[in-house]
């Protein structure tokens, strides 16, 4: 992306535009919530480990149920997946500000409501985010990403500010008010936006089958499975900043909920400002030096943090850690869909943020605990120490470029045409593939047909194996298998450009008189007569 098309490009679009600034509007209302619900538990409990898992609370849900989103958006319309999030956070918050108003809550209830409410968001951020490629083209994918991100932070300024002086003048029951009146303008613009839908061609994958699609394209893929790492480290660092401010507005600076929002709207302006000049960074620094930069220099903030009694240089370095924490969240996030084909968006985007708030849920509680039962400085420093651990953890394994790769699919569609009548439960399903490789090719082979053995087990083949003929060694044989036809189509239809460059490269080996041979073939478990085999079909391009 240039700096033509910039971070605004995506603005370009309309139905994002409208989506985005309803997004906005209602998270203001989370912020609005949150900082309500963190002041009231200060007037609730003296624990500060409970007052610091109000964050935690809200977190956790996002870790616990981001997953299961990520295979509903995947296999559900997004658009419904959304509004039905959005209906159910709209109750909770309702009910949430009438306990308020009626002097009903506690300590454990207020907790609750917030964990609820954290599972409403992880519903709908999954398929927000996967539907990014549908509202805008690839190449303002990375602007769209980076403008969602801006807009959580511009919640961060507007609604911490907002939230400190509702709170402070009005009371936290009309912070919960405010936030459930925030969800209609989000279900609003959802209710209007009519996205295209695409004809099934397969059945919906079972819950428990698309799970371990998801599960087994992560562990697959190591650049996805080293960002994540990454991101986890970093989020159980820099939460420190958000679960850790009430204690900081409290008890370092002696202020009340306008101070704690003013602090936490500092860290919102910082996330703007990081946002804008994301693209300016990107184009002068590698993805590794930014993760590294941004990850060093919010240990440092969070020493200045941990030692300081200053209002204006607190003020100002939590300024700075807002700024460092978009670059590096929205940094991760891009290079996770950047790195994640269509089939799979929705739950590789879900298991980012259950490694990210994971992060998050598991430092809140630490950097609590930490604080309880030693002091506020001690907690900060530790929370410096673990983004000192994320920096050098990439001196080791260091992040790739994103965007490198093709992921678009192939179309596949002639694969599916066989002369034997078969049925979407027909199987198992056998795929032999014949090469000639020359022995001084042979180095060359397995390294190729390693890739090659990695993206087809990704993609759901089983039982994959290359055999060596005895008789002829310059005779290679690659085998998997498929439970049905209908696994076999689905393993196809997930073939990308990026895939087919192996098969170049396996192509551009084989030394045969003839193209490489492809069978596929259809078990059978009983006995037929001759005439009932079934037929092997052959084919010159690679299945």
């Amino acid at each position: 992306m240039t700096t033509q098309t910039g971070i605004l490009s995506a603005f370009r679009h309309r139905v994002f535009r409208a989506l985005w600034f309803s997004s906005v509007v209602s998270n203001t209302g989370g912020m609005i919530q949150q900082v309500g619900a963190a002041w009231l538990m200060t007037l609730l409990t003296s624990s500060q480990s409970m007052v610091a898992l109000v964050q935690a609370s809200i977190t956790l849900p996002l870790m616990i149920i981001s997953v299961a989103a990520g295979v509903l958006a995947d296999n559900y319309d997004r658009r419904n997946v959304m509004l039905a999030s959005q209906f159910f956070m709209l109750v909770v918050s309702v009910a949430l500000a009438l306990m308020s108003f009626t002097d009903l809550l506690t300590p454990h209830l207020l907790l609750g409501f917030t964990f609820l409410i954290g599972c409403g968001m992880g519903l709908h951020n999954p398929s927000w985010q996967a539907s990014f490629s549908e509202l805008v083209p690839r190449e303002d994918l990375p602007s769209a990403i980076s403008l969602n991100a801006m807009g959580m932070n511009v919640t961060r300024s507007v609604g911490p500010a907002l939230g400190g002086l509702i709170t402070a003048a009005l009371g936290a029951a009309f912070a919960f008010a405010v936030n459930a009146a925030t969800y209609f303008v989000l279900i609003g613009a959802l209710l209007t936006w009519k996205p295209l839908r695409t004809p099934r061609t397969l059945p919906r994958e079972r819950f428990h089958s698309a799970l371990t699609a998801g599960l087994r394209y992560l562990l697959l893929s190591p650049e996805i499975m080293n960002t994540n790492f990454r991101g986890f480290l970093f989020g159980v660092g820099a939460i420190s900043m958000q679960a850790l401010l009430p204690l900081v507005a409290r008890d370092a600076l002696g202020g009340n909920a306008s101070i704690y929002g003013i602090l936490l709207g500092a860290f919102g302006f910082g996330a703007v400002i990081g946002a804008l000049n994301a693209v300016r960074l990107r184009t002068r620094m590698d993805n590794e030096a930014i993760v590294r930069a941004g990850g060093g220099l919010f240990a440092l903030c969070c020493l200045v943090v941990g030692l300081s009694h200053s209002i204006v240089l607190t003020t100002l370095a939590i300024f700075v850690s807002g700024a460092c924490w978009i670059n590096v969240n929205s940094l991760l996030n891009v290079m996770v869909q950047l790195a994640s084909p269509r089939w799979v968006l929705g739950r590789m985007i879900s298991i980012f943020m259950t490694f990210i708030f994971g992060g998050m849920a598991a430092g809140s509680w630490l950097l609590g605990k930490i604080a309880e039962n030693h002091d506020l400085t001690t907690a900060f420093i530790v929370a410096a120490a673990i983004l000192a651990a994320c920096v050098v953890w990439g001196l080791r394994f260091p992040l790739q470029a994103a965007g490198q790769t093709n992921l678009d699919p192939v179309d596949r569609r002639a694969m599916h045409d066989v002369k034997l009548d078969l049925n979407r439960r027909s199987g198992p399903i056998l795929i032999m593939v014949r090469y000639t490789i020359a022995q001084e090719d042979v180095s060359a082979f397995l390294k190729a047909i390693s890739e090659r053995r990695r993206v087809h087990i990704r993609d759901g083949a089983r039982q994959w194996a290359i055999l060596r003929d005895l008789e002829d060694p310059d005779v290679w044989i690659e085998s998997y298998h498929f439970p049905t036809w209908t696994e076999y189509i689905r393993h196809t239809e997930r073939r990308t450009v990026a895939d087919d460059e192996i098969i170049d490269r396996l192509k551009a080996l084989h030394r045969g008189p003839e193209p490489i041979a492809v069978q596929r073939l259809v078990e059978r478990q009983t006995v037929t007569p001759l005439d009932d085999m079934p037929r092997i079909e052959r084919s010159d391009n690679l299945h």
